[in-house]
């Protein structure tokens, strides 16, 4: 584990002084791959007694659909999770008070949804510190993440948890690239762009193939949009999430009126104060509209 993570600093540190220009970005695309290998082998869980989720990870999944409350200790989580269930997670004000994933069941709609309280998130989680890997793990498994935030640390926070899940192959609020890739017996590597691409050209994509031993494959790329990155997410589909999520921000008694303003018309958001029991309905109406989730009518048997 330790060997992984040190790799994984080397990489970045190489790629962090590397020049991007038309000379380097074969190499960078390189680094890339290599990193989001790292990165899947840093997650995978330990042989012997220790695999799976870890202990208090192990949450069953139930009901119709999941939702993950992720953020940093301390922004509101278990007392938002003990406001609409009835489940009573430990409430304090210092930070790490929930240690374990605690579930929770929200009924709407005739739905049963399981609320799952993660503990807090650290920066270096996706290298494991704190409980960061069980964290991420259990989060993977949700059918939409609730972001919670402290509105009064906006900035910092969501762009800290957004590069921690990014780091560990969660998408949010994105779809997979239209790439089609496939895996042959033989035949060498066909790839084909249907419109010139813009930041990528064959020779990268061949390149990033034959580091990760896929020699014999059929590409096609729709997209003239797509990135490095995208084609390695491709590659890397099994360790990819692509999920929806909602940035839930808290604390909002504690911000001016102009600035909450500008904060709940910001896309895919939604403001509360658990303390003042403001908002909490709506973030609950909005889970309800991420999930999409269809009721199906039998026809009563005669």
């Amino acid at each position: 584990m330790v060997n992984i993570t040190e790799k994984i600093k080397e990489i970045e540190a190489e790629m962090a002084r590397t020049q991007k220009n038309k000379a380097t970005e074969y190499h960078l695309g390189l680094l890339k791959g290599k990193l989001a290998r790292l990165r899947a082998q840093l997650l995978e869980p330990a042989g012997g007694a220790g695999a799976g989720g870890g202990e208090g990870f192990d949450v069953s999944k139930s009901g119709d659909a999941r939702i993950a409350l992720v953020g940093f200790p301390s922004v509101g989580k278990s007392t938002f999770l003990s406001k609409i269930t009835k489940t009573k997670s430990v409430v304090a004000a210092y930070a790490f008070t929930t240690l374990t994933a605690i579930p929770g069941v929200l009924e709407y709609g005739g739905a049963e949804i399981q609320i799952l309280d993660l503990p807090g998130i650290i920066e270096g989680a996706a290298e494991g510190k704190g409980r960061g890997r069980q964290v991420i793990s259990a989060a993977k498994t949700s059918d939409l993440i609730l972001m919670v935030l402290d509105a009064t640390k906006r900035a910092e926070q969501r762009a800290l948890l957004e590069a921690e899940l990014e780091a560990v192959g969660i998408r949010l609020n994105r779809d997979p690239p239209n790439i089609y890739l496939k895996q042959k017996k033989a035949g060498g590597m066909k790839i084909t762009f249907q419109a010139p691409p813009k930041n990528i050209d064959e020779k990268m994509l061949y390149n990033i193939l034959r580091d990760y031993k896929m020699l014999n494959c059929e590409v096609l790329v729709r997209d003239e949009n797509v990135t490095v990155d995208d084609f390695i997410d491709v590659i890397m589909k099994d360790h990819r999430k692509y999920v929806r999520c909602l940035y839930v921000y808290n604390k909002i008694d504690s911000v001016s009126l102009d600035f909450l303003d500008k904060l709940a018309r910001e896309p895919h958001t939604v403001v509360m104060s658990c303390e003042l029991d403001l908002g909490i309905q709506d973030v609950v109406d909005r889970c309800w509209k991420e999930l999409r989730l269809i009721r199906i009518y039998t026809k009563r048997s005669v």
